[in-house]
């Protein structure tokens, strides 16, 4: 088994390479929240990229312990690490945005989803700056249960360039974990997106990743959790697509010239 994954691992680091070279890129970032899934990610990075990648740590009212288990994850690695304190950007941002809202009478309703999404794509901006100043790529961190059920913001921690774990089950990214070095207290933290105080990923969902992971691996579950799976799926396909577009016939350059002369 130790060798099985060994092998998985040693292909996704061949992948990240060779997704890098043909698109000309230099190097690897990858934000580090100090969960198991980007600890995973930055040990793959690392691995492709020994002096060329980097992770960030973006602080937005943050419990302190996913800072120290970011930095932990780093230091145990040997990462190189940038650290951007988002906070006041996003209480700049929401309480400019929220002002407007009042004064236009229309008022703030889903203050909390708001507020963390905010986080992620504050962070998505974050990455994307780093990555354009270096010529690196932005690799994301989902997992095989949150790219099938659309756990994850859209144009925020779904906005990267590449996905090198999103085909494996959580139980797998945390073996992967153990092989990449990472101490147990990574590998068995509660998952969570660190959006709002007191957020865990199984809470929000209100399934759990064994289950979500049983389901995808075709497994038998009780009836209400593949309906659940399977809604979730539903509607969060639009996170998983381009945006669609009205594709209108085309006219005419007479008609353009005719009516630009109007």
């Amino acid at each position: 088994m130790r060798q099985i994954v060994e092998e998985r691992i040693d292909l996704a680091i061949e992948w990240l390479r060779t997704i890098t070279s043909t698109a000309k890129a230099e190097g690897l970032v990858v934000g580090v929240s100090g969960g198991v899934d980007s600890a995973v990610v930055a040990g793959l990075c690392k691995r492709a990229f020994p002096e060329k990648s980097v992770g960030l740590i973006m602080p937005c009212h943050s419990n302190p312990v996913d800072r120290e288990d970011a930095m932990l994850i780093a230091n145990t690695l040997g990462l190189k690490i940038i650290e951007v304190d988002l906070s006041n950007a996003h209480t700049d941002i929401f309480s400019r945005v929220s002002e407007r809202l009042e004064e236009t009478s229309l008022g703030v309703t889903g203050e909390r989803m708001s507020q963390g999404n905010l986080k992620a794509r504050l962070r998505m901006s974050t990455l994307y700056t780093v990555a354009n100043a270096l010529n690196y790529l932005v690799v994301g961190t989902d997992n095989a249960p949150e790219s099938y059920t659309g756990y994850f913001t859209k144009y925020g921690d779904g906005g990267v360039d590449v996905l090198p774990i999103s085909s494996l089950t959580k139980t797998e990214v945390r073996v992967w974990a153990k092989a990449l070095g990472l101490p147990d207290q990574i590998v068995n933290r509660v998952p969570t997106a660190g959006l709002w105080p007191g957020q865990t990923d199984e809470g929000e969902m209100g399934i759990t990743y064994d289950m979500i992971d049983r389901f995808l691996l075709g497994e038998e579950v009780p009836a209400e959790v593949q309906e659940k799976v399977e809604e979730l799926h539903r509607v969060s396909e639009h996170k998983r697509n381009m945006p669609p577009a009205l594709m209108l016939d085309k006219v005419s350059w007479s008609w353009l010239d005719a009516e630009r002369k109007k």
